[in-house]
């Protein structure tokens, strides 16, 4: 990426550049500090989040206004109403309801009704960023919570079969067509060029967005696109426990980052332990040594860290 970045300082200093990479929060972060490169991350699952939850629940999103802000893959639905009325109190007892009996979902409905909100990011992600879910010592978790620990190779087969089928369709195609997704690029592109107002749900610099968050945080905030780019809007505080869980994934993310930018080995150690997930299954031994079989499993694709 920073390589991108060294490119874009010479040919094009100004553009903006559109991150869809993960880790969205991280690399995103990288851009703007490190690479001195105007950077938006754009994840789709702000603008799937409550048409997917109120489909589930058999509710209607026709004219449901929403608000959403937090970190990348833990951004907090934090309004939805429709007509001025709150939304959450039906959303909530239809999701009680749904919990008895098992579905897709089940890990962001527990984080809901524990919580108060509901999250953007799948279940399956959700179960990787919180320590309550995926446990050595309880493996009932797994089943009541309907917890898919097959899901991301099953989703990479599944997507590389689905490329070598559109593959085949193109080439055996005379015409090809393009129809507009819910993906925000070429929204944002219009928005630019045409000075038609558009907004996204983007991962940005916090700077004071989210005033209970760091602010060299990667924080995921509505934004208003038009002519003068992206402008990131005002927050304020988060209700106090999602700040928190947020607070744990943007620890191991800043780490991450010292890592990558000083080559210091040690901040990979210190990027494992912080891990709420990591540090609740496995001592500070087995955090490095597993950190340390990685490194060397990895060592091609990696700097020379100190």
């Amino acid at each position: 990426m920073l390589d991108f970045a060294r490119d874009m300082q010479e040919v094009c200093p100004d553009a903006l550049f559109l991150n869809y990479t993960n880790p969205m929060a991280v690399l995103t972060n990288v851009m703007n500090t490190v690479g001195g490169i105007r950077t938006v991350g754009l994840c789709h699952s702000v603008q799937v989040c409550v048409p997917g939850l109120l489909e589930s629940l058999g509710m209607d999103s026709e004219g449901v206004q929403s608000k959403i802000a937090g970190i990348n893959h833990m951004a907090w639905l934090l309004e939805v109403t429709k007509d001025g009325v709150d939304l959450y109190p039906e959303i909530k007892r239809r999701a009680a309801e749904k919990q008895k009996e098992k579905h897709h979902d089940m890990v962001r409905f527990e984080l809901m009704l524990r919580f108060g909100y509901y999250v953007t990011e799948s279940s399956e992600h959700n179960a990787e960023y919180h320590p309550y879910f995926i446990k050595r010592n309880y493996p009932e978790l797994i089943e009541r919570f309907n917890i898919p620990l097959d899901e991301y190779p099953r989703r990479c087969i599944e997507q590389i079969k689905g490329w070598k089928e559109m593959r085949e369709k193109l080439f055996a195609s005379e015409s090809i067509e393009h129809v507009r997704t819910h993906e925000y690029a070429s929204y944002i592109m219009e928005a630019i060029e045409t000075n038609k107002p558009f907004k996204i749900g983007g991962n940005v610099m916090n700077n004071g967005l989210i005033t209970n968050l760091p602010t060299d945080a990667c924080v995921e905030v509505p934004c208003l696109v038009d002519a003068s780019g992206i402008t990131p809007t005002y927050v304020g505080a988060l209700p106090p426990q999602l700040a928190a869980l947020n607070r744990t994934n943007i620890n191991t993310q800043s780490l991450t980052i010292e890592a990558a930018v000083t080559g210091r080995k040690e901040h990979i150690y210190h990027a494992a332990m912080l891990d709420p997930h990591t540090s609740a299954e496995l001592s500070i031994d087995d955090i490095v040594s597993l950190c340390d079989d990685l490194i060397e499993a990895h060592g091609s694709w990696l700097p020379d860290f100190k």
